[in-house]
């Protein structure tokens, strides 16, 4: 994974609560077993319509929005079942910060452990970002080694992450990755078992 400290990019304001993984990545799409390229599926029955024709009433669609790279969005996102398809399709289309009022716990987990910030913001704050990315060409900042979102015209907002959390984005780390970073421990306490020691499988 990508690591991320500092990311400024152009804002796609999704004014939406309770959008569930379903809606995020339809079932149909689950079947590829890569984690590319399920971005083309992200929002799927609202971006297209039954003939696979993109909506003009979505406004994901417009080219403004082209070169979006952090969502917002309303309370209770990524709710539904803990598909980890949904954070793929999010950042196979190129989203690398969701910033939301709350979050579903499987998906927030799901999205830390694929390199995306989720970053949760008051609902005032949330309100004051749909304002402001109404106009055309808006983007944030967002440091998170500071733990701050800002824009150019005096926006400026604190948020909290789990200090584990923060450090495998900082790193750019899986799970995987974390567990290698004790590696030297790991072979230290391996050396100084004692040969023939039963294992909890009870083999010796």
């Amino acid at each position: 994974m990508e690591p991320i400290r500092q990311h400024k990019g152009l804002v796609y304001p999704l004014n939406r609560a309770n959008v569930d993984t379903d809606q995020i990545i339809p079932k149909q799409f689950l079947k590829r077993i890569e984690r590319q390229g399920f971005g083309q599926f992200l929002f799927y029955h609202w971006r297209f319509d039954d003939d696979g024709n993109p909506r003009s009433d979505f406004s994901l669609n417009e080219k403004r929005y082209d070169q979006s790279s952090i969502l917002i969005a309303g309370e209770n996102f990524g709710c539904g079942s803990s598909r980890e398809h949904a954070p793929w399709a999010i950042q196979d289309y190129g989203f690398k910060v969701v910033i939301a009022t709350s979050f579903a716990d499987i998906f927030y987990n799901n999205c830390v452990k694929n390199g995306i910030l989720p970053i949760k913001l008051e609902e005032e704050q949330i309100s004051e970002l749909f304002s402001r990315s109404e106009k055309a060409g808006y983007e944030l900042t967002v440091n998170l080694e500071k733990q701050e979102v800002f824009d150019s015209n005096g926006f400026y907002a604190n948020f909290s992450l789990p200090s584990y959390q923060k450090e495998m984005l900082l790193n750019g780390w899986d799970e995987i990755a974390v567990t290698l970073s004790h590696e030297s421990h790991i072979e230290k306490f391996e050396h100084n078992q004692p040969l023939g020691r039963v294992n909890t499988l009870g083999i010796a």
